[in-house]
C-alpha cells in the first residue's frame, strides 16, 4: 500500500521544484495554528493530518478507532509535530463538546477544522433499513453540523478560521445502491454553503472538496482485481486513480491565508471524471477515437 503522503501511481510535481520542501510548506502559513481532523486514523484523513504536521500546525486528529489513531500521532509526534490524539465519535454532541475542551487546552483556540469523518452503507433506496440511513446521515451530515459549532466557537470568537468540509462527487451525482451517501454528502454541500454564508461575515470561511475515485485502505480490495484500476483509470481526463494526498494538498490550501477569498465554494477533485461524461456515452465513430487518443 502506498503511505498517505506518497502516490501509488507518478504524478505531476505541484509545487515549483526550485522551493524546499520547508519553504513549500511556509508558504501555506499554517505553522502555529490548531488545525482539528476528523476521521484522522486512516485514508484522506491520515493523509491531511500528516500534511499539517509537515506544515507546521499543531494537529488534532479525531477518530472511533482509538488504537489507529494512537498509532498516528505517535508517528508524528516522533517528527516534532504538537499532536493530541482524542477518541470521539462525531455523531455523539456530548463527546464533540468534551473533544473540543480537551483540544483548546493541550493545543490552544482552534483556528481550522477539518471535516472528513464519513460513513457509506450500502443498500438500495426501496429496501435500506432506517437504522443504516440514519447512522449515515448522523456522522456524515449531523457530525458535520456539530464539530463545526463546536470547533468554531474559538474561530468565531476570534474572529478568524477555516473549515474545509470533505464531501464527495457523490453528492453532486447520485450512487446508486449507497443507501444515505450520497443524499447525505449533498447535504455536507449545503451545510458548507450556509456556514459559509452565516459565518462569512464574522471572519470564518467555510469551503467544500468533492474527490472523486480515490485509493484509500477501504478500497484497496478492490484494486487488486485484474483491470479493475486500468478501467477506472479510463474514466478520468488525468487517466489514473487518486492518491489521499491528491485531496490532502488542496485541503491545506483552502485551510490556508492563501485562500483568503475563497469562500462557500464546492472544489472537485476528481482527476477530470466529470468532464468525460460525453466519452461515457455511446457514440458511433466518436468514441472508438477517444479510446485510441487515450490509450497513445
Amino acid at each position: 500500500m502506498p503511505s498517505a503522503t506518497q502516490a501509488a501511481t507518478p504524478r505531476p510535481e505541484m509545487s515549483d521544484p526550485t522551493l524546499s520542501a520547508a519553504q513549500y510548506r511556509s508558504w501555506l502559513g499554517l505553522a502555529g495554528r490548531t488545525v482539528v481532523v476528523t476521521g484522522a486514523a486512516s485514508g484522506i484523513g491520515l493523509a491531511i493530518a500528516t500534511e499539517l504536521a509537515a506544515a507546521g500546525a499543531r494537529v488534532a486528529l479525531l477518530d472511533r478507532q482509538a488504537d489507529a489513531l494512537a498509532e498516528v500521532a505517535e508517528r508524528l509526534a516522533a517528527t516534532g509535530a504538537p499532536v493530541l490524539a482524542q477518541a470521539c465519535d462525531i455523531a455523539d454532541e456530548a463527546a464533540v463538546l468534551a473533544a473540543a475542551a480537551a483540544v483548546r487546552r493541550t493545543l490552544g483556540p482552534v483556528w481550522g477544522l477539518v471535516n472528513n469523518a464519513g460513513l457509506l452503507r450500502p443498500g438500495a433506496l426501496e429496501d435500506v433499513s432506517l437504522a443504516d440511513w440514519n447512522q449515515v446521515l448522523a456522522i456524515n451530515l449531523t457530525g458535520g453540523l456539530l464539530c463545526a459549532r463546536a470547533f468554531g466557537a474559538d474561530m468565531l470568537a476570534a474572529g478568524r478560521g477555516a473549515i474545509v468540509h470533505i464531501a464527495s462527487v457523490s453528492g453532486l451525482h447520485p450512487q446508486t445502491r449507497s443507501g444515505a451517501y450520497s443524499p447525505s454528502k449533498a447535504g455536507v454541500l449545503l451545510l458548507n454553503r450556509q456556514l459559509a454564508a452565516e459565518w462569512g461575515p464574522r471572519g470564518v470561511r467555510s469551503n467544500a472538496v468533492c474527490p472523486g475515485m480515490i485509493r484509500t485502505a477501504l478500497s484497496a480490495k478492490f484494486y487488486e482485481q485484474p483491470g479493475f484500476e486500468a478501467a477506472r483509470a479510463a474514466v478520468t481526463a488525468s487517466r489514473r486513480v487518486g492518491e489521499p494526498i491528491d485531496i490532502a494538498e488542496p485541503t491545506l490550501f483552502l485551510l490556508s491565508d492563501r485562500a483568503a477569498y475563497v469562500n462557500g465554494t464546492e472544489l472537485v477533485v476528481d482527476g477530470g471524471l466529470d468532464c468525460m461524461l460525453m466519452d461515457m456515452v455511446p457514440r458511433p465513430g466518436f468514441n472508438q477515437t477517444a479510446t485510441a487518443a487515450s490509450q497513445a
